[in-house]
């Protein structure tokens, strides 16, 4: 057989249609959010060599939209991240959510969370941060969003790499982080983590916690406030006692209604009062 080209295959890469197939069967809490009033779908991106898919979600009417990056789980940009795009463009954001996976592998037809690992582990940072930058500047040139008004958000991996770009780029005037991984083994694909970039951290970042979560000790949480104190950021983090890893997935065992709807309306507040988007 041929081999595909890497240029061949981002270009050729397309979004997850669905749920990804590790985490079935889903939920009867899962929560569905229509396009109605949206500009709502697929896009493509272009970075450094190639293109990569997109989710983008946005409201049909106006312009100079605040931009909010939203960052997948392990799962890939599947129906769920899709979803909170659409959450996001009800309240009038720009909600754009990268493939973040796509060169290392389609982590959305893979029925395991022991198949996806080996994929994630691949994923360079540098590759992230990069296809970051190339999604605000497509966001800014190609669909009405304000490089103004520029905020992050991202679950359990993407919590992870929410605090690294909020360090990364200068633009990003606010954060959301839903349990990420903040210690971790500094290598070349992962050279920092959360702890190393806190202390020198500008962007106010809102980290979001789960008190029962077996994969992020509190320790480390702790560990991430402290680092934070000597930051001039005015990021916090707010941890929820009963809550376990996954509290926001509403189509997962793990989500958690009250401590999901309590964390969405910090968001909110947290946004509203660093990005100011308008009303729709």
């Amino acid at each position: 057989m041929k081999e595909i080209t890497r240029r061949k295959f981002i270009t050729t890469a397309t979004l997850a249609t669905g749920f990804a197939l590790a985490v079935q069967p889903i939920s009867a809490q899962v929560i569905t959010t229509d396009a109605q009033g949206l500009v709502a779908g697929a896009v493509k991106i272009p970075v450094s060599d190639g293109e990569i898919p997109a989710y983008r979600a946005v409201p049909v009417k106006g312009e100079n939209f605040p931009i909010v990056l939203v960052i997948q789980e392990i799962f890939g940009v599947h129906e769920h991240i899709q979803d909170v795009c659409r959450r996001f463009a009800n309240l009038g954001y720009l909600a754009i959510a990268p493939e973040m996976f796509v060169r290392q592998g389609d982590v959305s037809k893979l029925t395991s969370i022991d198949e996806i690992r080996p994929i994630v582990a691949k994923v360079p940072d540098a590759q992230v941060l990069s296809d970051l930058d190339a999604t605000v500047d497509w966001a800014v040139k190609s669909a009405k969003g304000n490089a103004k008004k520029l905020g992050i958000t991202g679950f359990c991996w993407g919590g992870r790499i929410t605090w690294l770009y909020a360090a990364h780029n200068p633009q990003v005037k606010a954060g959301v982080a839903w349990y990420g991984r903040l210690v971790g083994d500094n290598t070349e694909l992962t050279p920092q983590h959360p702890v190393d970039i806190a202390s020198d951290l500008r962007v106010p970042v809102l980290g979001l916690y789960g008190g029962q979560d077996t994969g992020i000790p509190l320790d480390t949480v702790e560990q991430m406030r402290v680092r934070l104190k000597s930051s001039s950021s005015q990021s916090k983090i707010i941890v929820y006692p009963d809550a376990p890893h996954a509290f926001f997935a509403d189509y997962r065992p793990s989500y958690r209604e009250t401590e999901a709807k309590q964390g969405w309306q910090c968001l909110q507040s947290w946004f509203k009062q660093h990005l100011q988007p308008f009303s729709t």
